[in-house]
């Protein structure tokens, strides 16, 4: 008999951070992970784009997000820049547990995402993917755009290992294929 309490989706809050970064660390090499100060920071820019998944446990899985413009990719290690006029969310880290693996978590949570980007009134979602995730991204509706300037070529560049890709989901039209930049 399995006793194990299904994980709970909410908001982040202030004192999931130690959780996030331990989930971080599990699922990240370590040229992507990220400090203390830097995941505070893109909370207390974004709070109400932030969730995670609870368990009996800790956090176990967690999505960090902030309303963006469609085309401009995020400084990994840089801060949340929200602007006034934005069009789409960005997804900037999606993480699970290796212990959480295989509960549905990673789609539970974009789908949290997707909702709140629709109350915000935004039509796309963005993010760059990494460590070979673009197989995971395509399957729930991403898809490379063309049309990336220099200045977010560069900005992509910032990704270690360079196998990094930007990708776009139209949100308004389930599947639709993302227009060119």
């Amino acid at each position: 008999m399995n006793t194990r309490l299904a994980p709970v989706l909410r908001p982040m809050r202030e004192d999931d951070i130690a959780g996030v970064l331990a989930v971080q660390s599990l699922a990240y090499g370590p040229g992507f992970l990220e400090d203390e100060a830097t995941i505070r920071a893109r909370w207390q820019a974004a709070p109400h784009t932030a969730w995670v998944a609870v368990d009996e446990l800790q956090v176990c899985a967690y999505l960090v997000a902030y309303p963006s413009r469609l085309g401009k990719v995020t400084l990994l290690h840089g801060g949340f820049d929200v602007p006034a006029q934005a069009d789409c969310l960005y997804l900037h880290d999606l993480a699970v547990s290796p212990r959480a693996a295989g509960r549905g978590l990673a789609p539970a949570l974009l789908q949290v995402a997707w909702q709140a980007a629709a109350r915000l009134g935004l039509g796309w979602s963005a993010l760059v993917s990494v460590q070979g995730s673009q197989g995971f991204w395509l399957r729930h509706g991403y898809a490379e755009p063309a049309g990336l300037d220099a200045a977010q070529r560069e900005r992509l560049a910032s990704y270690p290992g360079g196998a990094a890709s930007y990708m776009v989901r139209r949100l308004d039209l389930p599947g639709a294929a993302p227009h060119l930049l």
